[in-house]
């Protein structure tokens, strides 16, 4: 049997990510392609680029986008900041400090990590020890990890960095739109985004700023240009060990050189230009008040029901909500009846987490009262079914104390 047109089911992705999309988003990328050099297309580029500026909160040159799902992003950063032998200090409290680990080492880093238990961050003063004990070329560091939904604090990490000659790369996929973000005054020397948490588009392109030291570090790789190699041309060791995430050739290529290196992947261009155009209509310090309006009416809420939320409230993301699970319940069992019966996906967790805790999401265009308030009513009908006393209305009336206040 053929198969049909798409269809996807009705969803209220109430999740870690991705979230449902803004319809405006969805609108842009349904224009028509044009060339990759046409007037159009680069005069397009060029404007993205700007206004992630803005969204960076940095008047980084080097502002741009990775074609790939924010992991291209990070995967991007690190092969080129790195060369072979390079110490690499991260910090890791949760499942994608793992995933910088793991990249680094890919990358031929010798590298150090240093770890607090999940659901906490750390003293900025652990990480400046490490630094100095390690001496790293590199500090590579999470922002937001929806694994645990806490947020680490990042003042006074680059002055730290700077002082002992490292580079600072952050990730900051989780927490980007919906969380205070200063690439500039933070002194971040990459930084990597995507477009499906708090930005409210789709996964696929991964935006990153890169400092006048970060460039410097990417263009001494350089060994041709434009991947173009004469045969007999030395083949540098230290050269960056991708094609795809060289960021020295994709620099060339959101450059005035714009030399080709690969086909820009249009549609996405066109998604993540409007991501950024509805996150600073709306104003940077007014999306980070929605989100934790709207996270705070979530963590009241679950509490409304009796349950406990997960990790450090003090420093948790605005955009996601830890719940442990109710001991003797099921969690994926409630997590698939939300699903089946309602619409609504929340997430599990990883690793040690892992069937514990449940990650609720309010980001991006699912930063709302309504989302909020049916998602709590659905998952107390659910929890009752499951055999948890949870109070009548618990939830829902919780997370309206909230918005009454806040009105």
């Amino acid at each position: 049997m053929p198969a049909g047109p798409i269809d996807p089911p009705a969803r209220l992705l109430m999740g870690p990510g991705p979230i449902s999309m803004y319809p405006r988003v969805l609108q842009a990328m349904s224009a028509q392609l044009v060339g990759q050099y046409d007037p159009f297309m680069t005069a397009t580029m060029t404007e993205t680029q700007a206004l992630y500026r803005e969204v960076f909160a940095t008047r980084n040159e080097a502002t741009l986008l990775v074609d790939g799902t924010s992991r291209a992003g990070i995967e991007a950063a690190l092969v080129s900041l790195i060369t072979p032998g390079d110490r690499v200090l991260v910090p890791r409290f949760g499942r994608f400090g793992h995933l910088l680990v793991e990249i680094a080492e890919r990358c031929g880093a010798e590298v150090h990590a240093i770890d607090v238990p999940w659901g906490e961050v750390f003293d900025p003063a652990a990480i400046e020890a490490a630094v100095r004990e390690v001496r790293p070329a590199l500090v590579a560091i999470v922002h937001g990890d929806t694994s645990t939904t806490v947020a680490q604090p990042l003042e006074g990490l680059g002055a730290i960095c700077r002082e002992h000659g490292a580079l600072l790369y952050c990730d900051t996929t989780a927490s980007l739109g919906g969380n205070d973000f200063r690439t500039d005054e933070w002194g971040l020397d990459a930084v990597t985004a995507g477009l499906q948490k708090c930005l409210g588009g789709p996964s696929g392109s991964a935006p990153i700023t890169l400092s006048e030291r970060a460039v410097a570090v990417i263009e001494s790789r350089k060994s041709i240009e434009a991947g173009i190699r004469v045969e007999g041309d030395p083949v540098r060791q230290d050269r960056i060990r991708s094609n795809y995430f060289d960021l020295g050739q994709i620099l060339d290529y959101w450059g005035p050189k714009r030399l080709n290196h690969h086909t820009e992947a249009t549609t996405m261009l066109y998604g993540a230009r409007e991501c950024a155009r509805i996150l600073l209509e709306e104003g940077l310090d007014a999306s980070v008040a929605r989100h934790r309006l709207h996270g705070g009416a979530m963590l009241a809420g679950v509490q409304g029901l009796g349950l406990e939320p997960f990790g450090d409230l003090a420093h948790r993301m605005t955009n996601v909500v830890g719940v442990r699970i109710p001991e003797g319940v099921v969690g994926d069992a409630v997590r698939a009846e939300l699903l089946a019966d309602y619409g609504i996906e929340i997430g599990t967790s990883f690793g040690p987490l892992h069937g514990k805790v449940w990650r609720i999401g309010t980001m991006g265009y699912n930063a709302r009262r309504d989302a909020v308030l049916v998602t709590l009513a659905a998952l107390e009908a659910v929890l009752r079914r499951h055999g948890v006393g949870v109070p009548t209305g618990g939830g829902t009336e919780a997370a309206l104390d909230v918005y009454r206040a806040a009105a």
